[in-house]
Formats: C-alpha cells, structure tokens, sequence
C-alpha cells in the first residue's frame, strides 16, 4: 500500500479515538472475538477493497480481510464485499473509518461509471479535477479510474493549465495571450503539457496558434463546442468544461471533443450504502 494512504489511514485512526476506544475498553472482554461481513445495501462499482482491508490490518495485523470483489467490479444489493475476522477490539476500532473510505470510494467509482456509460460509443473521456477533499485525492482518484474514468492533472505541480483567473491577471498586466504561452513554452520543458481555458469563441485561434497542447472550451453550449472544434481543427486536445451532469454529457459528448472533465465526480458524489454487520463474541 502507498505510504501515503497508509499515513492519512494512521491520522485518521487517531482523529477517530485519540485516548483508545472507550467503549469497547469498558465493555468488551479483551480476549472477545469478532467477524463481520460488508454487505451492499445497494447496487454499484466496488472502489476501496485494498484500502478498506488495509485499514484492519493498520489496527492489527492479525485481523482477517477476504475481498469477495476487485475493485472496479459491479455488485448488486445484499452482496457480501468482504468478510472480516479478528480480536473485537481491533474490528470495532477500526469499523468506522474502513467503511466511511471504502462507502466514499464506490460511491465516487458508481457515479463515474454512470458518466462513462453516457458517453458510450463516442471519443470522449470523462476526466475528474482537482474539485476533491483535501488529503483524499490520492483515492478519489483511484475510485475514478476504478469506475472507467481517467484522471486530469494530479495537482498544480504536474501541467501548465492557464484558467480565467490567471487570463484576468494577464490582461490586467496588458499581456496578449498569445504572447504569454509562447514565452511559456519557451520556458518549459520538452515534456511539460500546456493547457489553456477560454470561454468565448474569440479567443480560441490564438491561443491555439500560439502552440497549446489543450485547449478548454468552457461553459460553452452544443453548437458552441462543435463551432469551437471546427476552428481548432485538430491542432490540440479540446476538453469541455462546465455545465456537465448526467443530462448534458451525451450532447456534450457527441459534439466530438476530445475530454469531458466533471467536477461533480468528486465534490457532489454521495457515499454509497454499504454496511458492516459485525458480530461480536468472547
């Protein structure tokens, strides 16, 4: 496992019972013995199996963890994902932060397999963005790419990717975009990928004429993206940006652009239900 999951796995364990676990410490007999089973509540994509078996093994090393699924795989309600076997005080401790990851993931991987299926038959990707919780991008990421999508920049050190704010401050300055990428390019790396945002069809020949390896076309409609494509006229990538939910991605989607990035994917999604049915006994 990453050392990195495995740190925000630990830093979560102690944000859950700093001083131990209370109740079980009061209540439960030491030598007491527990199994469990994770169980759909109801259908989706499986994302965070590893990562939730890693939680158990993180509290104690000798808790059992069998995966019934891979990640990325469908499951329908009343499955049984994982069965789970150990010392009681060691499954209850860490029950609570296993599940919240693994209901939070396959939520994430269900919601991306849905955008990924609407898009079905065309050239499209579905992308996420950087729209994730702080500290969990390493596997909100994942459960993208476990529900079919592909993954855009992984932070702000990974690509060049020119938004509105930064054309705002351009401008302010008196800086011609065009002007800017080229001095841009000549800065950077051979490998480096150049992305720039626009939101008007205006400003599309010269950024693409100035040499950007993207180009975002931003909140811009159907006929909008199709006129857009026509002007870049495959002198870089087009991703479309804004205004996507599961209503919009398949026009958006047949448009022809090359990436669909969906915020939604991270910063909306809903956990799945699932449930940890433990039972306890001595």
């Amino acid at each position: 496992m990453n050392a990195q999951i495995d740190d925000f796995i630990r830093r979560a364990l102690v944000e859950d019972a700093p001083w131990g676990d209370a109740t079980s410490e009061a209540f439960l007999p030491v030598e007491a013995t527990a199994s469990a089973a994770l169980v759909a509540r109801e259908s989706g994509v499986l994302s965070g199996g590893e990562v939730f078996a890693r939680v158990f093994a993180l509290v104690d090393a000798e808790t059992t963890v069998e995966l019934g699924l891979d990640d990325g795989e469908p499951f329908a309600p009343d499955a049984v994902l994982a069965r789970i076997a150990g010392r009681a005080h060691a499954v209850l401790r860490a029950e609570r932060i296993a599940l919240n990851l693994v209901q939070r993931m396959s939520g994430i991987a269900t919601l991306t397999a849905r955008y990924v299926a609407a898009v079905e038959g065309t050239r499209a990707r579905i992308v996420d963005t950087r729209k994730t919780t702080p500290g969990l991008r390493i596997l909100e990421r994942q459960a993208v790419r476990d529900g079919g999508g592909r993954n855009h920049r992984f932070s702000l050190s990974d690509a060049v990717m020119a938004k509105d704010n930064h054309l705002a401050v351009l401008a302010a300055a008196g800086v011609p975009v065009g002007e800017a990428i080229q001095r841009a390019r000549a800065r950077l790396g051979h490998t480096v990928h150049l992305e720039v945002e626009v939101d008007r069809l205006d400003q599309i020949e010269e950024v693409v004429a100035a040499g950007v390896d993207t180009i975002m076309l931003d909140n811009f409609t159907p006929d909008e993206l199709r006129a857009g494509i026509a002007i870049v006229a495959g002198r870089a990538i087009v991703e479309a940006s804004g205004g996507v939910n599961l209503d919009t991605v398949r026009a958006i989607a047949e448009t022809g652009v090359d990436v669909i990035s969906v915020g939604a994917l991270t910063h909306s999604v809903r956990s799945l239900d699932l449930g940890l049915d433990v039972a306890v006994g001595g």
